[in-house]
């Protein structure tokens, strides 16, 4: 019978448990090492899914803006686009102003010369009319001169355009053209002998002026040729009367007789 000293059964089984420890580290390093490899595994495609992700929110991110700077670009074409028909139009419509404005320039320049040349042509009409007003038959002398001064006072005046004062010299002369082609009667101051008398007078046309006082008691009519009053005879008192009525429309136009001048020959 064998036996074994104490001491040597000891270090046999620690030699023991070493190779257990030995054994069971080399099965169990190629396990470790591949539970290793498979967490690193996952981890990187975590690692990588995670980074796709965030590169697919870039890439989304990126087309959004690209929606919207293709769409800022395309309204901003629009714009330029409708600016250029806008500036166009403009360039055409300031075109048209600046011929406006150089044929306003050029009619400025000949109303210049033509009010050079009409002012002194007014006034010498003023001059025949003021003339032609103290030669006519003595008709409503204050009115007639009144209107003469008033047309020779607005030529002095600057807030009276040219075509203005041209057009009530025409005007006036137009009213004494309508005085031949008329019957009138009014009541006025018929001053003769020094002696002052209110009448009715009845103008007819240019062909005669006659007055007949208030009481219709004396008539008479104006001599151009001699330029002076004559009294009428008593036969024309009811014509003259008659006359006067029907200027003021009291009564229905008829025929009268009154005096007229003798028609002169013609030389």
């Amino acid at each position: 019978m064998v036996t074994e000293a104490p001491g040597i059964r000891r270090v046999g089984r620690v030699v023991g448990l070493a190779g257990s420890v030995a054994w069971a580290v080399w099965l169990g390093g190629p396990l470790l090492a591949g539970a290793a490899s498979v967490g690193e595994a996952i981890g990187q495609e975590v690692q990588a899914n995670g980074a796709s992700a965030a590169s697919q929110d870039k890439i989304d991110k990126l087309s959004d803006d690209t929606e919207v700077l293709a769409a800022e670009y395309r309204s901003a074409l629009q714009s330029t686009r409708s600016l250029e028909v806008y500036n166009r139009q403009l360039e055409s419509l300031i075109a048209s102003q600046e011929k406006e404005v150089e044929s306003l320039n050029n009619q400025i320049e000949r109303i210049t010369e033509v009010g050079r040349e009409i002012m002194p042509l007014m006034l010498r009409m003023i001059d025949s009319l003021e003339k032609f007003v103290e030669l006519d038959v003595p008709f409503l002398e204050e009115e007639r001169a009144d209107r003469v001064q008033q047309l020779r006072d607005m030529m002095d005046r600057a807030d009276v355009t040219i075509s203005e004062k041209y057009r009530r010299l025409l005007e006036s002369y137009q009213i004494e053209y309508d005085y031949g082609r008329n019957i009138e009667s009014y009541s006025g101051e018929l001053t003769e002998g020094g002696r002052t008398r209110t009448v009715d007078f009845l103008r007819i046309g240019r062909l005669a002026l006659l007055y007949q006082t208030l009481d219709g008691q004396e008539s008479g009519t104006w001599n151009q040729a001699e330029r002076k009053w004559e009294q009428l005879g008593d036969e024309y008192r009811s014509a003259v009367k008659q006359g006067i009525r029907m200027a003021r429309k009291q009564v229905a136009p008829d025929l009268v007789r009154i005096p007229l001048p003798a028609p002169e020959a013609v030389q």
